[in-house]
């Protein structure tokens, strides 16, 4: 029998890359899982503690809250992670997990989300982000671009890569230098309802952070005087609250069960932002919802024009506007769009990966 280690860069959040590792347990359920650090008030939510082995990162004082910050002993920590006494390492990787220590012994699989975001093409925005001083500012940038180096040259040891979409298939490409195969992460379909009548008003499901581009939609809202919910909460929230008008109403973190209420009711799901994959967009789907999205990233992957949803081409608010002014929501059959949706259940996430690992 094999023996199976699964590796994620941290665990403090619940997003898609979360949702993928709670699958890949799913199927490995014996296997233990390798990380950074770990949140259990969070991630107890989505998976079981018992497997969870951290890194001795998770004993630092204020970890989670200055996270980034220690940004430079991540590498280190997953190259001290001895997995040697493993066959086979699947990695959920957009940081430096890539870099998990084997020795050469196992074989490594890694599902990348993204090649990691700070070094291959967020940098700016990143370092905006960190407070403001002289010296942190004139040694980072060069501080990243060794890290850069680390980062291709750690990708160069993984012996297989999965891609979660044939958007960051090129990038792996682009930025290691080696193929990927695609298999989109999974979401669970029959968590989703289709509802017997809409109600008026567009959603967003959404962290709020720069690059999701909230502040495109609440523009286009501002403009256009129709009711819109925001769901998510983040670093932008404030910003967002103090532009908008009446007409856009924030909702903060919902339960599951609320957020696919509102999910399943709404005339769409407005998708402003670049994404990997989208997961979200998937989650409207599954209730039948129509997505209207920029046309880039993963949503040219899940999204059917015409059918699913729709496009808009330049990603600023004017065109998303011109966009929902001749959006018609009762073009689109709900029925038709939750079962484009069925492509991405967990189940075929799930046989996908065994078949690949079979095959090897």
């Amino acid at each position: 029998m094999k023996k199976i280690a699964l590796a994620h860069d941290y665990l403090f959040q619940i997003g898609g890359a979360e949702r993928v590792l709670v699958a890949l347990a799913d199927i490995f359920n014996e296997a233990p899982i390798f990380t950074l650090v770990n949140n259990p008030k969070i991630t107890k939510k989505i998976i079981s503690q018992e497997n969870i082995v951290t890194s001795p990162l998770q004993a630092l004082p204020g970890i989670f809250i200055f996270f980034k910050y220690f940004l430079f002993l991540m590498p280190r920590a997953w190259e001290k992670t001895d997995l040697s006494d493993y066959d086979l390492i699947i990695s959920s990787s957009s940081a430096f997990v890539k870099g998990v220590g084997h020795g050469g012994n196992s074989k490594h699989i890694c599902y990348c989300h993204t090649p990691t975001r700070y070094l291959w093409g967020d940098k700016d925005e990143y370092l905006g982000n960190l407070p403001e001083g002289r010296l942190l500012k004139r040694i980072l940038p060069k501080f990243l671009d060794r890290l850069q180096n680390w980062d291709f040259n750690k990708a160069q040891e993984i012996d297989y890569f999965i891609a979660n979409s044939q958007y960051i298939a090129d990038k792996i490409h682009k930025h290691y230098k080696k193929p990927a195969l695609v298999i989109h992460p999974p979401i669970r379909v029959d968590d989703f309802e289709l509802a017997d009548e809409t109600e008026d008003y567009y959603l967003i499901v959404s962290r709020l952070r720069p690059y999701k581009k909230v502040d495109l939609a609440v523009h286009a809202f501002n403009n256009l005087k129709l009711p819109l919910k925001i769901i998510g909460s983040g670093s932008e929230l404030k910003h967002l609250k103090k532009i908008a008008h009446s007409n856009i109403e924030f909702l903060g973190e919902l339960g599951d069960s609320e957020r696919n209420h509102y999910l399943s009711h709404c005339r769409a799901f407005v998708y402003p932002q670049v994404e990997d994959f989208g997961i979200s967009a998937i989650e409207a789907m599954a209730s039948g919802r129509p997505v209207i999205a920029y046309r880039k990233g993963g949503a040219c992957e899940t999204i059917i024009d015409g059918v699913t949803g729709t496009f808009f081409d330049e990603q600023t608010w004017e065109s998303l506007a011109h966009k929902i002014l001749r959006f018609d929501h009762r073009e689109f059959d709900p029925k038709v769009i939750r079962e484009h949706a069925l492509n991405f259940d967990e189940a075929v996430f799930k046989n996908k990966i065994l078949d690949f690992i079979n095959q090897l």
